[in-house]
Protein backbone atom coordinates (compact mmCIF):
# COMPACT_ATOMS: atom_id res chain seq x y z
CA UNK A 1 0.00 0.00 0.00
CA UNK A 2 2.80 2.57 0.77
CA UNK A 3 3.82 2.27 -2.77
CA UNK A 4 0.49 2.52 -4.30
CA UNK A 5 0.30 6.27 -2.40
CA UNK A 6 3.90 7.06 -3.19
CA UNK A 7 2.96 9.93 -5.58
CA UNK A 8 5.66 9.17 -8.63
CA UNK A 9 3.94 6.00 -8.29
CA UNK A 10 0.50 6.97 -8.66
CA UNK A 11 1.80 9.45 -11.68
CA UNK A 12 2.95 6.34 -13.15
CA UNK A 13 -0.13 4.33 -13.29
CA UNK A 14 -2.34 7.52 -14.31
CA UNK A 15 0.40 7.83 -17.31
CA UNK A 16 -0.32 3.95 -17.98
CA UNK A 17 -4.71 4.69 -17.76
CA UNK A 18 -4.06 7.39 -20.49
CA UNK A 19 -3.02 4.95 -22.62
CA UNK A 20 -6.67 3.44 -23.66
CA UNK A 21 -4.69 0.40 -25.54
CA UNK A 22 -2.33 -0.66 -23.20
CA UNK A 23 -4.79 -0.32 -20.02
CA UNK A 24 -7.72 -2.23 -21.90
CA UNK A 25 -5.39 -4.73 -22.79
CA UNK A 26 -3.89 -5.18 -19.70
CA UNK A 27 -7.74 -5.97 -18.07
CA UNK A 28 -8.17 -8.00 -21.27
CA UNK A 29 -5.29 -10.20 -20.77
CA UNK A 30 -5.90 -10.08 -16.78
CA UNK A 31 -9.62 -11.31 -17.79
CA UNK A 32 -8.81 -14.21 -20.40
CA UNK A 33 -6.18 -15.21 -17.64
CA UNK A 34 -8.11 -15.20 -14.98
CA UNK A 35 -11.33 -17.55 -16.97
CA UNK A 36 -8.06 -19.86 -17.36
CA UNK A 37 -7.81 -20.13 -13.96
CA UNK A 38 -11.15 -22.14 -13.30
CA UNK A 39 -10.94 -23.96 -16.52
CA UNK A 40 -12.39 -26.97 -14.83
CA UNK A 41 -15.66 -24.94 -14.35
CA UNK A 42 -15.72 -23.83 -18.10
CA UNK A 43 -14.30 -26.51 -20.19
CA UNK A 44 -14.49 -30.10 -18.41
CA UNK A 45 -15.73 -33.75 -19.06
CA UNK A 46 -16.38 -34.56 -15.47
CA UNK A 47 -19.71 -32.80 -14.24
CA UNK A 48 -19.68 -30.18 -11.75
CA UNK A 49 -22.72 -31.40 -9.69
CA UNK A 50 -24.45 -34.83 -9.50
CA UNK A 51 -28.08 -35.36 -7.64
CA UNK A 52 -29.31 -38.84 -7.02
CA UNK A 53 -31.71 -40.12 -4.73
CA UNK A 54 -31.70 -36.85 -2.76
CA UNK A 55 -28.21 -36.71 -2.46
CA UNK A 56 -26.04 -34.26 -3.73
CA UNK A 57 -22.09 -35.21 -5.33
CA UNK A 58 -19.45 -33.38 -6.78
CA UNK A 59 -17.27 -35.32 -8.94
CA UNK A 60 -14.81 -32.16 -9.81
CA UNK A 61 -13.85 -32.33 -6.41
CA UNK A 62 -14.13 -35.88 -4.53
CA UNK A 63 -14.28 -39.50 -6.92
CA UNK A 64 -17.08 -41.15 -7.15
CA UNK A 65 -17.33 -44.99 -8.68
CA UNK A 66 -20.01 -46.06 -10.85
CA UNK A 67 -21.59 -48.15 -7.48
CA UNK A 68 -22.48 -45.07 -6.01
CA UNK A 69 -25.03 -44.07 -8.88
CA UNK A 70 -25.87 -47.62 -10.19
CA UNK A 71 -27.15 -50.70 -9.20
CA UNK A 72 -24.20 -53.49 -9.57
CA UNK A 73 -21.97 -51.18 -10.70
CA UNK A 74 -18.53 -51.21 -10.78
CA UNK A 75 -15.72 -49.24 -8.69
CA UNK A 76 -13.89 -47.55 -10.95
CA UNK A 77 -15.09 -43.87 -12.11
CA UNK A 78 -18.23 -43.28 -13.89
CA UNK A 79 -18.60 -42.54 -17.79
CA UNK A 80 -20.81 -39.47 -16.88
CA UNK A 81 -22.05 -39.10 -20.66
CA UNK A 82 -22.91 -42.64 -20.59
CA UNK A 83 -24.36 -42.62 -16.96
CA UNK A 84 -27.22 -39.54 -17.43
CA UNK A 85 -28.47 -42.12 -20.26
CA UNK A 86 -29.44 -44.66 -17.84
CA UNK A 87 -32.69 -45.22 -15.99
CA UNK A 88 -31.92 -43.95 -12.68
CA UNK A 89 -31.05 -40.62 -14.56
CA UNK A 90 -33.46 -40.91 -17.56
CA UNK A 91 -36.82 -42.08 -15.55
CA UNK A 92 -36.49 -40.05 -12.41
CA UNK A 93 -36.72 -36.40 -13.36
CA UNK A 94 -35.66 -35.81 -9.67
CA UNK A 95 -32.01 -37.08 -10.64
CA UNK A 96 -29.48 -35.09 -12.96
CA UNK A 97 -26.29 -34.17 -14.21
CA UNK A 98 -25.22 -30.87 -14.57
CA UNK A 99 -21.77 -30.32 -16.70
CA UNK A 100 -20.17 -27.38 -17.38
CA UNK A 101 -20.59 -25.31 -20.10
CA UNK A 102 -18.46 -26.93 -22.56
CA UNK A 103 -18.61 -30.44 -21.44
CA UNK A 104 -15.16 -32.01 -23.20
CA UNK A 105 -11.86 -31.79 -20.80
CA UNK A 106 -8.51 -31.05 -22.63
CA UNK A 107 -7.49 -35.17 -22.44
CA UNK A 108 -11.01 -36.45 -23.24
CA UNK A 109 -11.01 -38.64 -26.62
CA UNK A 110 -14.49 -38.10 -28.47
CA UNK A 111 -15.89 -40.69 -29.74
CA UNK A 112 -17.04 -40.78 -33.41
CA UNK A 113 -20.82 -41.41 -33.01
CA UNK A 114 -21.53 -38.68 -30.45
CA UNK A 115 -20.46 -36.02 -33.38
CA UNK A 116 -23.14 -34.89 -35.18
CA UNK A 117 -22.92 -35.18 -39.21
CA UNK A 118 -25.53 -35.23 -41.87
CA UNK A 119 -25.97 -39.01 -42.88
CA UNK A 120 -26.60 -38.48 -46.55
CA UNK A 121 -24.32 -39.51 -49.60
CA UNK A 122 -23.58 -36.74 -52.50
CA UNK A 123 -23.38 -38.39 -55.93
CA UNK A 124 -21.09 -36.01 -57.99
CA UNK A 125 -20.83 -36.12 -61.42
CA UNK A 126 -17.78 -34.80 -63.28
CA UNK A 127 -17.73 -34.30 -67.20
CA UNK A 128 -14.73 -36.37 -68.61
CA UNK A 129 -12.90 -34.27 -71.12
CA UNK A 130 -12.33 -36.01 -74.17
CA UNK A 131 -9.10 -36.68 -76.09
CA UNK A 132 -7.77 -37.77 -78.95
CA UNK A 133 -4.97 -38.20 -81.21
CA UNK A 134 -4.16 -38.55 -84.98
CA UNK A 135 -1.59 -39.46 -87.14
CA UNK A 136 -0.65 -36.38 -89.84
CA UNK A 137 1.57 -36.83 -93.22
CA UNK A 138 3.50 -33.61 -94.11
CA UNK A 139 0.54 -32.70 -95.84
CA UNK A 140 -1.96 -32.49 -93.35
CA UNK A 141 -3.54 -36.29 -94.25
CA UNK A 142 -4.96 -38.04 -91.25
CA UNK A 143 -3.56 -41.77 -91.95
CA UNK A 144 -4.50 -43.31 -88.28
CA UNK A 145 -6.74 -42.07 -85.19
CA UNK A 146 -7.91 -42.80 -82.16
CA UNK A 147 -11.27 -41.31 -80.39
CA UNK A 148 -10.68 -38.73 -82.54
CA UNK A 149 -14.77 -38.38 -84.06
CA UNK A 150 -16.01 -36.19 -81.75
CA UNK A 151 -13.24 -33.49 -83.15
CA UNK A 152 -14.33 -33.85 -86.80
CA UNK A 153 -18.05 -34.95 -86.51
CA UNK A 154 -19.84 -36.07 -83.42
CA UNK A 155 -22.67 -38.14 -85.84
CA UNK A 156 -19.46 -39.36 -88.45
CA UNK A 157 -17.06 -41.88 -88.33
CA UNK A 158 -13.68 -41.14 -90.10
CA UNK A 159 -12.31 -43.99 -92.46
CA UNK A 160 -9.32 -43.87 -94.52
CA UNK A 161 -6.87 -40.92 -95.31
CA UNK A 162 -8.67 -37.49 -95.11
CA UNK A 163 -7.35 -34.15 -95.52
CA UNK A 164 -7.55 -32.65 -91.76
CA UNK A 165 -7.18 -29.01 -93.80
CA UNK A 166 -10.83 -29.61 -94.72
CA UNK A 167 -11.96 -29.70 -90.76
CA UNK A 168 -9.51 -27.19 -89.42
CA UNK A 169 -7.82 -23.73 -89.99
CA UNK A 170 -4.71 -24.78 -88.85
CA UNK A 171 -2.11 -21.81 -87.06
CA UNK A 172 0.69 -21.00 -89.12
CA UNK A 173 2.79 -22.19 -85.95
CA UNK A 174 1.44 -25.25 -86.15
CA UNK A 175 2.25 -25.78 -89.25
CA UNK A 176 5.83 -24.42 -88.52
CA UNK A 177 5.97 -26.87 -86.20
CA UNK A 178 5.04 -29.87 -88.26
CA UNK A 179 7.65 -29.09 -90.74
CA UNK A 180 10.39 -28.73 -88.05
CA UNK A 181 9.83 -32.03 -87.21
CA UNK A 182 9.47 -33.49 -90.75
CA UNK A 183 13.11 -32.00 -91.08
CA UNK A 184 14.10 -33.72 -88.56
CA UNK A 185 14.90 -30.70 -86.48
CA UNK A 186 14.82 -30.89 -83.04
CA UNK A 187 11.94 -28.76 -81.80
CA UNK A 188 10.18 -28.41 -77.84
CA UNK A 189 6.84 -29.01 -76.73
CA UNK A 190 3.59 -26.85 -78.53
CA UNK A 191 0.07 -26.20 -77.37
CA UNK A 192 -2.38 -24.69 -79.57
CA UNK A 193 -6.36 -23.32 -78.63
CA UNK A 194 -8.61 -23.97 -81.45
CA UNK A 195 -12.04 -24.43 -82.31
CA UNK A 196 -14.60 -25.91 -84.43
CA UNK A 197 -18.52 -26.26 -84.18
CA UNK A 198 -18.91 -24.31 -81.53
CA UNK A 199 -16.11 -26.97 -79.73
CA UNK A 200 -13.03 -25.54 -77.96
CA UNK A 201 -10.28 -27.57 -77.85
CA UNK A 202 -6.33 -27.66 -77.22
CA UNK A 203 -3.74 -28.99 -79.91
CA UNK A 204 -0.25 -30.20 -78.53
CA UNK A 205 2.70 -31.62 -80.54
CA UNK A 206 5.37 -33.19 -78.48
CA UNK A 207 8.74 -32.24 -78.39
CA UNK A 208 11.25 -33.31 -80.61
CA UNK A 209 14.45 -35.25 -80.92
CA UNK A 210 16.17 -35.25 -84.62
CA UNK A 211 16.96 -38.79 -86.05
CA UNK A 212 18.10 -41.10 -88.55
CA UNK A 213 15.67 -40.63 -90.82
CA UNK A 214 12.49 -38.04 -90.71
CA UNK A 215 9.43 -39.69 -89.55
CA UNK A 216 6.40 -40.12 -91.82
CA UNK A 217 3.95 -38.76 -89.86
CA UNK A 218 3.62 -36.95 -86.70
CA UNK A 219 0.87 -37.33 -83.82
CA UNK A 220 -1.27 -34.24 -82.79
CA UNK A 221 -3.28 -34.92 -79.63
CA UNK A 222 -6.45 -32.93 -79.30
CA UNK A 223 -7.94 -32.36 -75.63
CA UNK A 224 -11.05 -30.85 -74.54
CA UNK A 225 -11.72 -27.35 -73.31
CA UNK A 226 -14.45 -27.48 -70.90
CA UNK A 227 -17.10 -24.90 -71.74
CA UNK A 228 -18.55 -22.77 -68.62
CA UNK A 229 -21.85 -24.43 -69.16
CA UNK A 230 -20.85 -28.11 -68.39
CA UNK A 231 -20.42 -28.16 -64.65
CA UNK A 232 -20.00 -31.39 -62.37
CA UNK A 233 -23.65 -31.97 -60.92
CA UNK A 234 -24.43 -33.26 -58.11
CA UNK A 235 -27.75 -35.41 -56.25
CA UNK A 236 -27.53 -36.00 -52.84
CA UNK A 237 -29.44 -38.94 -50.82
CA UNK A 238 -30.32 -40.09 -47.54
CA UNK A 239 -30.27 -43.66 -46.52
CA UNK A 240 -34.00 -44.74 -47.63
CA UNK A 241 -32.46 -43.22 -51.38
CA UNK A 242 -34.75 -40.20 -51.01
CA UNK A 243 -33.44 -37.38 -52.73
CA UNK A 244 -32.55 -34.69 -50.28
CA UNK A 245 -32.21 -31.92 -52.66
CA UNK A 246 -34.03 -32.57 -56.30
CA UNK A 247 -32.39 -34.12 -58.56
CA UNK A 248 -30.72 -32.73 -61.78
CA UNK A 249 -31.57 -32.94 -65.04
CA UNK A 250 -28.49 -35.07 -65.82
CA UNK A 251 -30.41 -37.93 -63.88
CA UNK A 252 -32.97 -37.84 -66.42
CA UNK A 253 -30.82 -38.93 -69.53
CA UNK A 254 -29.39 -42.23 -67.32
CA UNK A 255 -30.47 -45.29 -68.27
CA UNK A 256 -32.46 -47.37 -65.70
CA UNK A 257 -30.33 -49.76 -65.34
CA UNK A 258 -27.15 -47.15 -64.73
CA UNK A 259 -29.52 -45.24 -62.26
CA UNK A 260 -30.25 -49.11 -60.61
CA UNK A 261 -26.34 -49.43 -60.18
CA UNK A 262 -25.95 -46.03 -59.02
CA UNK A 263 -28.63 -45.98 -56.46
CA UNK A 264 -26.92 -50.02 -55.11
CA UNK A 265 -23.43 -48.15 -54.73
CA UNK A 266 -25.30 -45.31 -52.29
CA UNK A 267 -26.56 -47.57 -50.43
CA UNK A 268 -22.91 -49.59 -50.21
CA UNK A 269 -21.16 -46.20 -49.23
CA UNK A 270 -23.42 -45.45 -46.26
CA UNK A 271 -21.30 -48.69 -45.00
CA UNK A 272 -18.12 -48.09 -46.29
CA UNK A 273 -16.19 -46.10 -48.94
CA UNK A 274 -15.84 -47.19 -52.87
CA UNK A 275 -13.95 -46.27 -55.60
CA UNK A 276 -15.23 -43.72 -58.72
CA UNK A 277 -17.23 -44.70 -61.24
CA UNK A 278 -18.10 -44.16 -65.20
CA UNK A 279 -21.41 -43.58 -67.10
CA UNK A 280 -22.29 -42.68 -70.23
CA UNK A 281 -25.22 -39.87 -70.32
CA UNK A 282 -26.76 -39.18 -73.73
CA UNK A 283 -23.00 -38.00 -75.98
CA UNK A 284 -20.91 -37.17 -72.66
CA UNK A 285 -19.21 -39.77 -70.48
CA UNK A 286 -19.33 -38.64 -66.40
CA UNK A 287 -17.00 -39.78 -63.64
CA UNK A 288 -19.65 -40.65 -60.39
CA UNK A 289 -18.07 -39.76 -57.27
CA UNK A 290 -19.69 -41.13 -53.81
CA UNK A 291 -19.05 -38.53 -51.23
CA UNK A 292 -19.83 -39.16 -47.85
CA UNK A 293 -18.74 -37.05 -44.68
CA UNK A 294 -16.90 -39.36 -42.27
CA UNK A 295 -15.15 -39.13 -38.87
CA UNK A 296 -11.83 -39.77 -38.99
CA UNK A 297 -9.63 -37.52 -36.86
CA UNK A 298 -8.79 -34.74 -37.03
CA UNK A 299 -12.00 -33.15 -37.85
CA UNK A 300 -13.26 -29.79 -38.67
CA UNK A 301 -15.50 -27.90 -36.59
CA UNK A 302 -18.89 -29.15 -35.89
CA UNK A 303 -21.79 -28.47 -33.74
CA UNK A 304 -20.36 -29.32 -29.84
CA UNK A 305 -17.32 -28.70 -31.49
CA UNK A 306 -16.55 -25.01 -32.38
CA UNK A 307 -12.99 -25.23 -33.21
CA UNK A 308 -13.01 -28.60 -34.16
CA UNK A 309 -10.62 -31.76 -33.26
CA UNK A 310 -7.54 -32.75 -33.36
CA UNK A 311 -5.52 -35.74 -34.60
CA UNK A 312 -5.83 -37.71 -31.23
CA UNK A 313 -9.62 -37.14 -31.16
CA UNK A 314 -9.95 -34.21 -28.79
CA UNK A 315 -11.48 -30.77 -28.30
CA UNK A 316 -9.61 -27.93 -30.05
CA UNK A 317 -10.80 -25.61 -27.47
CA UNK A 318 -10.69 -26.86 -24.46
CA UNK A 319 -7.05 -27.68 -25.17
CA UNK A 320 -6.60 -23.67 -26.01
CA UNK A 321 -8.21 -22.53 -22.94
CA UNK A 322 -6.01 -25.12 -20.70
CA UNK A 323 -3.03 -24.50 -22.85
CA UNK A 324 -3.22 -20.63 -22.31
CA UNK A 325 -3.09 -21.48 -18.71
CA UNK A 326 -0.08 -23.31 -18.86
CA UNK A 327 1.49 -20.89 -21.65
CA UNK A 328 0.60 -17.70 -19.12
CA UNK A 329 1.55 -19.85 -15.62
CA UNK A 330 5.07 -21.01 -17.43
CA UNK A 331 5.89 -17.06 -18.60
CA UNK A 332 4.92 -15.62 -15.01
CA UNK A 333 7.11 -18.19 -13.08
CA UNK A 334 9.94 -18.05 -16.00
CA UNK A 335 10.42 -14.27 -15.99
CA UNK A 336 9.76 -14.59 -11.99
CA UNK A 337 12.42 -16.69 -11.70
CA UNK A 338 14.47 -14.92 -13.91
CA UNK A 339 13.90 -11.95 -12.37
CA UNK A 340 14.91 -12.88 -9.20
CA UNK A 341 18.19 -14.04 -10.44
CA UNK A 342 19.32 -11.40 -12.88
CA UNK A 343 18.34 -9.04 -9.84
CA UNK A 344 20.32 -10.89 -7.23
CA UNK A 345 23.62 -11.31 -9.68
CA UNK A 346 23.59 -7.80 -10.93
CA UNK A 347 23.02 -6.00 -7.97
CA UNK A 348 26.11 -8.13 -5.78
CA UNK A 349 27.89 -6.99 -9.33
CA UNK A 350 27.27 -3.64 -9.19
CA UNK A 351 27.68 -2.53 -5.73
CA UNK A 352 30.76 -4.23 -5.22
CA UNK A 353 32.56 -3.55 -8.59
CA UNK A 354 36.04 -4.65 -8.97
CA UNK A 355 37.49 -8.10 -8.67
CA UNK A 356 33.82 -9.57 -7.82
CA UNK A 357 32.85 -7.94 -10.42
CA UNK A 358 35.03 -8.40 -13.64
CA UNK A 359 34.90 -12.50 -12.38
CA UNK A 360 31.14 -12.54 -12.59
CA UNK A 361 31.31 -11.22 -15.52
CA UNK A 362 33.05 -13.52 -17.04
CA UNK A 363 31.88 -16.34 -15.80
CA UNK A 364 28.39 -15.06 -17.05
CA UNK A 365 29.98 -14.77 -20.42
CA UNK A 366 31.17 -18.28 -20.17
CA UNK A 367 27.69 -19.35 -19.06
CA UNK A 368 25.96 -17.50 -21.75
CA UNK A 369 27.87 -19.47 -24.28
CA UNK A 370 26.34 -22.55 -23.32
CA UNK A 371 24.19 -23.85 -26.72
CA UNK A 372 20.53 -23.73 -24.58
CA UNK A 373 18.59 -26.46 -27.04
CA UNK A 374 21.07 -28.56 -26.61
CA UNK A 375 21.55 -28.70 -22.95
CA UNK A 376 17.65 -29.27 -22.75
CA UNK A 377 17.59 -31.91 -25.19
CA UNK A 378 20.63 -33.87 -23.31
CA UNK A 379 18.84 -32.86 -19.89
CA UNK A 380 15.86 -34.14 -21.04
CA UNK A 381 16.78 -37.55 -22.42
CA UNK A 382 18.60 -38.31 -18.73
CA UNK A 383 15.30 -37.24 -16.98
CA UNK A 384 12.47 -36.51 -19.35
CA UNK A 385 10.61 -33.92 -20.32
CA UNK A 386 8.51 -32.05 -17.82
CA UNK A 387 7.45 -28.56 -16.77
CA UNK A 388 9.70 -27.95 -14.09
CA UNK A 389 12.65 -29.38 -15.84
CA UNK A 390 11.79 -27.24 -18.33
CA UNK A 391 11.29 -24.39 -16.19
CA UNK A 392 14.68 -24.80 -14.29
CA UNK A 393 16.39 -25.31 -17.21
CA UNK A 394 15.25 -22.08 -19.06
CA UNK A 395 15.13 -20.21 -16.06
CA UNK A 396 19.22 -20.61 -15.86
CA UNK A 397 19.92 -18.89 -18.92
CA UNK A 398 16.98 -16.54 -19.15
CA UNK A 399 18.10 -14.39 -16.12
CA UNK A 400 21.63 -13.13 -18.10
CA UNK A 401 19.96 -9.84 -19.84
CA UNK A 402 18.59 -8.51 -16.89
CA UNK A 403 21.40 -9.20 -14.56
CA UNK A 404 23.30 -6.65 -17.35
CA UNK A 405 20.28 -3.66 -16.49
CA UNK A 406 20.78 -4.18 -12.99
CA UNK A 407 24.14 -4.46 -12.59
CA UNK A 408 24.35 -0.85 -14.81
CA UNK A 409 22.00 0.86 -12.06
CA UNK A 410 24.00 -0.05 -8.72
CA UNK A 411 27.14 0.88 -10.76
CA UNK A 412 25.52 4.54 -11.17
CA UNK A 413 23.53 4.56 -7.85
CA UNK A 414 26.17 3.36 -5.68
CA UNK A 415 27.94 6.62 -4.89
CA UNK A 416 24.98 8.74 -4.93
CA UNK A 417 25.00 11.00 -1.43
CA UNK A 418 21.63 9.06 -0.02
CA UNK A 419 23.46 5.58 -0.33
CA UNK A 420 26.99 7.25 1.01
CA UNK A 421 24.62 8.46 4.09
CA UNK A 422 23.29 5.33 4.56
CA UNK A 423 26.99 3.83 4.81
CA UNK A 424 27.70 6.80 7.62
CA UNK A 425 24.98 6.11 9.62
CA UNK A 426 26.46 2.61 9.98
CA UNK A 427 23.05 0.68 8.31
CA UNK A 428 24.22 -2.35 6.90
CA UNK A 429 24.93 -3.40 3.58
CA UNK A 430 22.34 -5.87 2.43
CA UNK A 431 19.55 -3.19 3.32
CA UNK A 432 21.65 -0.51 1.35
CA UNK A 433 20.91 -2.78 -1.52
CA UNK A 434 17.60 -3.93 -0.98
CA UNK A 435 16.15 -0.98 0.79
CA UNK A 436 17.71 2.31 -0.97
CA UNK A 437 19.36 1.36 -3.71
CA UNK A 438 17.14 -1.62 -5.47
CA UNK A 439 14.04 0.71 -5.27
CA UNK A 440 15.77 3.16 -7.73
CA UNK A 441 16.75 0.25 -10.12
CA UNK A 442 13.94 -1.22 -10.38
CA UNK A 443 12.75 0.50 -13.11
CA UNK A 444 14.14 -1.29 -15.76
CA UNK A 445 12.89 -4.63 -14.40
CA UNK A 446 9.44 -3.36 -14.20
CA UNK A 447 9.52 -2.02 -18.20
CA UNK A 448 11.04 -5.11 -19.62
CA UNK A 449 8.74 -7.85 -17.28
CA UNK A 450 5.79 -7.78 -19.98
CA UNK A 451 8.14 -8.04 -23.20
CA UNK A 452 9.90 -10.74 -21.20
CA UNK A 453 6.21 -12.63 -20.43
CA UNK A 454 6.01 -12.21 -24.46
CA UNK A 455 9.17 -14.36 -24.99
CA UNK A 456 8.96 -17.03 -22.51
CA UNK A 457 5.42 -17.59 -24.42
CA UNK A 458 6.19 -17.61 -27.54
CA UNK A 459 10.16 -19.31 -26.39
CA UNK A 460 7.40 -22.50 -24.97
CA UNK A 461 5.07 -22.41 -28.22
CA UNK A 462 8.51 -22.81 -30.19
CA UNK A 463 10.23 -25.57 -27.70
CA UNK A 464 6.55 -27.49 -28.12
CA UNK A 465 6.41 -27.18 -31.63
CA UNK A 466 9.83 -28.76 -32.05
CA UNK A 467 9.36 -31.50 -29.40
CA UNK A 468 11.43 -30.21 -26.59
CA UNK A 469 9.04 -28.91 -24.70
CA UNK A 470 6.22 -30.18 -22.18
CA UNK A 471 5.57 -33.56 -22.16
CA UNK A 472 2.71 -35.45 -23.99
CA UNK A 473 -0.35 -34.74 -24.04
CA UNK A 474 -0.23 -31.99 -21.80
CA UNK A 475 -2.56 -29.07 -23.63
CA UNK A 476 -0.08 -26.69 -25.62
CA UNK A 477 -0.26 -24.59 -28.58
CA UNK A 478 2.84 -25.45 -30.34
CA UNK A 479 1.83 -28.58 -29.96
CA UNK A 480 -1.35 -28.25 -31.93
CA UNK A 481 0.46 -26.44 -34.51
CA UNK A 482 3.07 -28.92 -35.17
CA UNK A 483 0.05 -31.15 -36.27
CA UNK A 484 -0.98 -29.01 -38.39
CA UNK A 485 1.89 -29.29 -40.02
CA UNK A 486 1.20 -32.95 -40.47
CA UNK A 487 -2.24 -32.49 -41.50
CA UNK A 488 -2.07 -29.63 -43.28
CA UNK A 489 -5.12 -30.21 -44.71
CA UNK A 490 -6.50 -29.54 -40.90
CA UNK A 491 -7.02 -25.73 -41.20
CA UNK A 492 -8.45 -25.43 -37.45
CA UNK A 493 -5.57 -26.78 -36.10
CA UNK A 494 -3.53 -23.87 -37.39
CA UNK A 495 -5.63 -20.86 -37.22
CA UNK A 496 -7.42 -21.31 -34.01
CA UNK A 497 -3.52 -22.40 -31.96
CA UNK A 498 -2.46 -19.32 -34.45
CA UNK A 499 -4.69 -16.64 -33.06
CA UNK A 500 -4.69 -17.35 -29.63
CA UNK A 501 -0.85 -17.17 -29.65
CA UNK A 502 -1.20 -13.94 -31.54
CA UNK A 503 -3.79 -12.13 -29.52
CA UNK A 504 -1.72 -12.93 -25.74
CA UNK A 505 1.33 -11.59 -27.45
CA UNK A 506 0.57 -8.74 -28.97
CA UNK A 507 -1.74 -7.95 -25.46
CA UNK A 508 1.60 -8.53 -23.67
CA UNK A 509 3.52 -5.97 -26.24
CA UNK A 510 0.90 -3.51 -26.07
CA UNK A 511 0.83 -3.69 -22.03
CA UNK A 512 4.72 -3.31 -22.51
CA UNK A 513 4.46 0.00 -24.26
CA UNK A 514 2.17 1.62 -22.01
CA UNK A 515 4.69 0.69 -18.52
CA UNK A 516 7.49 2.03 -21.06
CA UNK A 517 5.57 5.50 -21.69
CA UNK A 518 4.09 5.33 -18.04
CA UNK A 519 7.77 5.36 -16.31
CA UNK A 520 9.42 7.53 -19.68
CA UNK A 521 10.70 10.25 -17.28
CA UNK A 522 11.33 12.89 -20.59
CA UNK A 523 7.37 11.93 -22.08
CA UNK A 524 5.88 15.77 -21.68
CA UNK A 525 9.39 17.80 -22.29
CA UNK A 526 9.99 19.26 -25.06
CA UNK A 527 12.97 21.41 -26.86
CA UNK A 528 12.53 25.01 -26.90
Amino acid sequence: MRIIKNPVTRKRLTRFAESRRSYYSFWILALIFGLSLIAELLCNGVPLYVRHDGKSYFPLLRYYAEADFLEGGRQTRPNYKMLRHEAPFSENEENFIIFPPHPYGPYETIQADTIAIDDEVRVQFTPVLRVGTVDVTPRLEAVRSSFFDFFIDAEKQMHGEIDLSRYFDFPEELKAGLDERFSNQKASYQSFRMSRGGNVFDVSLSSYVPRENPPETLRLIFREVPSDGETAQEAVFDEKLEPVIPLPDLWERIDEDDQRLLESLVIERFAEPIDDQRIVAGDRQYQVSFLKTDVRFPFPPVKGHPMGIDAAGRDVLSRIVYGLRISLTFGFLLVGCSMFLGILTGSLQGYYGGKIDITAQRMIEIWSALPFLYVMILMGSIYGRSFMLLLIIYGLFNWIGISYYIRAEFLNLRNRPFVEAARCMGIPTRKIIFRHILPNAMVPVITFFPFSLVGAIGALAALDYLGFGLPPPTPSWGEMIFQAQQYRWAWWLIVYPSIALFTVMLLGVFIGEGVRNAYDPKQYSRLE
